[in-house]
């Protein structure tokens, strides 16, 4: 099994070169599906919000009010170190899982935004990290998600710097350029993660 850590920062395009990789051949793992999931109704997860947040942060389901959660972590540091500590375990051992899952033959990208800040431990082949600038990040997030300016700098802040990351990273992507030019780059990068996935295998 090859693992490649792909991770950027938010609206970076990340998830954009995951879904392409996946075209290719690869197989994703969402490290933000398996945030959803850790917390579902009836989870450990939940129910360790709920004690320290309170029902507040709730629906009458059961399921979580991201945006009120949101709304509470982002603007306390202290609160959102404390959420942190309650879901980058339970997200960590949640992948541990579904890499295992997966064929020994198996390309697996671990698609994780915070890579860095929950100090991921699976035994990556390689990571990646995909960098746009700031004032693209605020744009898009502006745009994709009807964030205000303030918003979209807090959940930017809250993640590691792009310095941070690229010492982390083995590769760099930038989506500062034109969709074609970007999935161009990032299958330079896929071809090199197949000829090593192969030798791999092969030693």
């Amino acid at each position: 099994m090859y693992i490649v850590g792909l991770t950027g920062g938010i609206a970076s395009g990340k998830s954009t070169i995951a879904a392409h990789w996946q075209k290719l051949g690869g197989f994703e793992i969402d490290a933000d599906q398996l945030a959803r999931q850790v917390v579902e109704p009836g989870t450990p997860g939940a129910a360790e919000i709920r004690a320290v947040f309170g029902d507040v942060v709730f629906n009458q389901d059961g399921t979580l009010k991201r945006g009120a959660l949101a709304s509470i972590v982002f603007g306390d540091p202290q609160k959102r170190e404390t959420l942190e500590a309650i879901l980058h375990p339970l997200i960590r051992e949640a992948a541990k899982v579904a890499v295992a899952s997966q064929p020994e033959s198996a390309i697996v990208i671990y698609n994780v935004p915070l890579l860095v800040e929950a100090s991921v431990d699976l035994d990556f082949d390689k990571i990646v990290t995909v960098e746009a600038p700031i004032d693209k990040q605020i744009e898009r997030l502006m745009q994709s998600r009807g964030l205000t300016k303030p918003e979209a700098e807090a959940r930017i802040a809250a993640q590691a710097t792009p310095a941070q990351r690229a010492n982390a990273a083995d590769a760099i992507l930038s989506s500062n350029q034109s969709l074609d030019l970007m999935l161009t780059d990032s299958e330079i990068i896929w071809n090199q993660i197949k000829r090593e996935a192969l030798l791999k295998q092969s030693a």
